[in-house]
């Protein structure tokens, strides 16, 4: 008798294994939500990076009358600026699509130094190439691009973030776009503009094809770019 009230104490009873599958189960979901935030955080501070650069380009247009980067190195000295870069002053700001990220040639540079020497954005004002370019929080690189004569289709000043994920492109193009249509394809309508490839890729002059935000394709990355002026 003894022996058998052992045996039958020794095993876990059907509510016990209930109630042990409910923890595992809270505990999953709760795992599983806080990727979910720490991925919408993400996408919402890269999204909130884009903005700070458009506030601060229309900050310093509004200011100087000019736009940052096309500006003489000589009226940013005069200033009292310790910026190394200026422009040539012709009233066109000149960023290459092509060193959107690699900040190697035309105005970009002096871009990223008027901008900072002028207070509106932080960060070093004497910093130059992939130095001055931002980064954001999904392990990507900010850079600014001008349409000669079009990014992605559309004429004007850009700011593009690279090497995103499937996920984080459709959620910053909804966010700065609205809804998503039925077929999932937003990358070549709207405000923002975005297209597939190696990182990091610099945008095209020619529009990007439609593609759908496919997030089971988790080897694709993605540049956007949104329109700041």
């Amino acid at each position: 008798m003894k022996i058998q009230k052992q045996l039958r104490q020794a095993g876990f009873t059907l509510v016990e294994i209930a109630i042990v599958l409910v923890i595992i189960g809270l505990l999953l979901v709760g795992v599983l939500q806080g990727q979910e935030m720490i991925e919408n955080t993400k996408t919402k501070s890269i999204v909130n990076d884009m903005k700070a650069i458009q506030a601060a380009y229309n900050g310093y247009v509004d200011r100087y009358k000019n736009q940052p980067g096309d500006e003489a190195l000589a009226t940013y000295t005069a200033r009292g600026w310790t910026a190394t870069v200026g422009g040539n002053a012709n009233g066109i700001l000149a960023a290459p699509i092509a060193a959107t990220f690699t900040n190697a040639a035309g105005e970009n540079q002096a871009f990223w130094q008027s901008l900072r020497a002028s207070g509106l954005l932080s960060g070093d004002p004497t910093a130059t190439l992939t130095a001055a370019v931002p980064k954001h929080g999904a392990n990507g690189t900010l850079g600014v691009a001008v349409g000669a004569p079009t990014v992605y289709g559309l004429a004007g000043t850009f700011v593009c973030a690279s090497n995103l994920s499937t996920k984080q492109a459709a959620a910053i193009d909804t966010i700065i776009d609205g809804p998503l249509p039925a077929t999932n394809i937003g990358n070549n309508v709207g405000n923002l503009r975005a297209a597939t490839g190696a990182a990091p890729l610099a945008p095209t002059a020619a529009a990007a094809a439609g593609l759908a935000y496919n997030e089971a394709t988790t080897t694709t990355t993605w540049t956007v770019c949104m329109k700041i002026g």
